[in-house]
């Protein structure tokens, strides 16, 4: 048995998952982990380094890595890669000056041409989901999509 099927056979004993979530600094990933999980987001500060948070969604335990995205730590994104289950790419769609920016870092995370998602090669699961970390709007939805999608490719059907 290979250390993979080790791995995916204690993740469908726990319904564990792994999310990474990355994006530009100040582009609402720590507000959106503390939004799902119920918790205060009046007060937040920046990300130096990275967060773990374990939140209970559905029958399943995320472990959502929460990545700070300043430009001195985004080269060490990629050393977060290692057994991650789901990416949510965080982009603030109103700080329209670094809308490039936030291209140019998602080009250098995923080695594509551009931000043209329906080029990607059709093995990547992905999905647009509009939301605020504010309100929660729209929230919800998105994890819904995710936690199924990676359930269905990482799970023995319930």
């Amino acid at each position: 048995m290979g250390l993979l099927s080790i791995i995916k056979k204690i993740k469908r004993k726990e319904k564990e998952m792994r999310i990474l979530m990355v994006g530009l600094d100040n582009s609402g990933k720590t507000t959106i982990v503390l939004k799902i999980n119920g918790e205060d987001t009046s007060v937040i500060s920046p990300t130096l380094g990275f967060n773990i948070k374990t939140i209970k969604y559905h029958k399943y335990s995320l472990n959502i890595w929460d990545v700070g995205g300043q430009k001195t730590i985004r080269s060490y994104w990629r050393n977060y890669f290692e057994q991650t289950d789901g990416l949510v790419w965080v982009v603030d769609s109103s700080d329209i000056r670094r809308l490039d920016d936030c291209r140019a870092e998602l080009h250098n995370l995923l080695k594509e041409e551009v931000l043209d998602l329906h080029a990607m090669d059709k093995s990547r699961h992905w999905l647009i989901e509009g939301c605020s970390a504010h309100t929660g709007e729209g929230l919800l939805e998105g994890f819904d999509w995710l936690v199924q999608d990676i359930a269905s490719r990482i799970y023995v059907i319930d």
